[in-house]
């Protein structure tokens, strides 16, 4: 298997519609695009999800050529790179308002068992939409921004999901009143039980298997969620996983002031019966490279079996770049993360197996790619945020130790692959325009 380049597509419609001057290249100047999340599904089909977005001081409101606008676009890609559909989601808006699907933060993306493409974010938003992208199958919208300061009504699922090879949910699961906190904030890793299904009309009941922090003394039952329970019950107060992550961490007096004010990363799945959670100490102004982080490994019952060993807080640290995802091969129990400091794979004992440091040659450029994902074939998904480029980079089926090797051939591909889109594409500042798939305004 070769390690293959996609673009990040922008519908022709959108730059069109609103002349966009592609000729940007500062956010300042009125226009960004940026991709948030990719997944795979097992055919080899891709799917992204960018954000195409303009704001202007002062916008003519009237004209549609001068509105603020922000698009989610979510485009589908056939194995060879080809896009094939996009939903597009969103619009213009005063004053360049998150509205509808395009609300929330950290979005992320998964393949369920039966092809349906699922879009989470926080606090706790989840679409569903059909593998074709040409419709909205289901949503669970939960209150963001003023809506949560106004009004807590609302219909949430869960702000990650990752998916195992039997078809379980991972979940992450955001919580009201945990500590001092009065909105809702990562809090629970939550799995779905076999045959369960997630669609219309369906919300798959969630077993809660770990808590990031048991401070929630605050909670009443207008706080809890019917979907997401523990002991037969729903999650909330004291009825919860214990320990909890916060306190798995902290292990002596040190640890406890490290890791005081942490936060839950997105939970990832190593295989069926195996995850993997990352635990970030408090973040700073000044910077917080050295600051403390760790990488639980669990098992479907929450108990700690471990740690992804060997990084070192201060060379390794993630904090540089606020480089925080880590992804998963669950079918393959391996874990890997990319941040400004180098490539990392682990096996399922927790072991590293391969370091790639971004200070050597020939993989400085890491630096420009952010880790989104592990296809279903293993390959890691990486996407270059600059030049709007995926990188599909294949990964030794049995050997993490011939992953070096594996990265040095995808980068040495990926200037003859870009070469050839660039004649495919012809792209404006690194721009990729599409016309030819079908857009589906959703």
């Amino acid at each position: 298997m070769a390690a293959t380049t996609l673009p990040m597509t922008l519908p022709a419609s959108v730059v069109d519609e609103h002349r966009v001057d592609l000729t940007a290249t500062k956010p300042a100047e009125g226009w960004a695009f940026r991709t948030y999340a990719v997944t795979a599904n097992a055919a080899g089909e891709t799917y992204a999800l960018s954000e195409a977005r303009r704001y202007r001081a002062k916008s003519d409101a009237a004209d549609p050529f001068q509105m603020d606008f922000t698009y989610h676009v979510l485009t589908r890609y056939a194995p060879d790179g080809t896009p094939t559909a996009t939903a597009l989601l969103g619009g213009a808006t005063r004053g360049n308002v998150p509205t509808g699907l395009t609300e929330g933060s950290d979005f992320s993306l998964a393949v369920l068992p039966d092809g349906t493409v699922a879009m989470s974010s926080k606090p706790g938003n989840t679409h569903l939409f059909s593998a074709d992208l040409s419709r909205l199958v289901e949503s669970w919208r939960s209150p963001w921004g003023w809506e949560e300061e106004r009004d807590r009504t609302g219909d949430p699922y869960a702000y990650s999901i990752d998916v195992t090879p039997s078809g379980r949910l991972l979940c992450g699961v955001a919580e009201y009143k945990v500590d001092n906190w009065a909105g809702q904030i990562a809090n629970l890793v939550a799995l779905s039980e076999p045959g369960s299904t997630l669609g219309p009309g369906s919300k798959a009941t969630l077993r809660a298997i770990a808590t990031h922090t048991a401070r929630t003394d605050r909670q009443t039952d207008a706080d809890l969620y019917p979907h997401v329970v523990f002991d037969g019950a729903p999650v909330g107060g004291k009825n919860r996983p214990s320990p909890s992550l916060t306190e798995m961490v902290s292990t002596d007096d040190r640890t406890r002031f490290d890791y005081s004010g942490c936060r839950m990363g997105r939970p990832a799945a190593m295989g069926d019966d195996l995850f993997v959670v990352p635990v970030f100490g408090k973040t700073y102004r000044a910077g917080s490279r050295g600051q403390v982080f760790s990488f639980l490994l669990l098992d479907g019952q929450g108990k700690e079996r471990g740690r992804l060993e060997g990084m070192h807080r201060y060379e390794d640290s993630p904090f540089t770049g606020l480089c925080y995802t880590l992804v998963g091969d669950p079918y393959r129990a391996r874990a890997f993360h990319l941040n400004r400091y180098g490539l990392y794979a682990w096996d399922a004992e927790g072991q590293m197996r391969a370091r790639i440091r971004t200070s050597e040659a020939p993989f400085k450029a890491l630096v420009h790619f952010s880790l989104m994902g592990c296809s279903p074939a293993g390959e890691l998904l990486l996407v270059h945020q600059k030049q709007h480029l995926l990188l599909r980079v294949p990964v030794p089926e049995d050997d993490l130790g011939g992953l070096e090797d594996a990265v040095r051939a995808a980068l040495k591909a990926y200037g003859p692959g870009r070469n050839a889109l660039k004649r495919q594409y012809a792209p404006v500042n690194w721009h990729w325009v599409d016309g030819a798939a079908p857009v589906h305004r959703i």
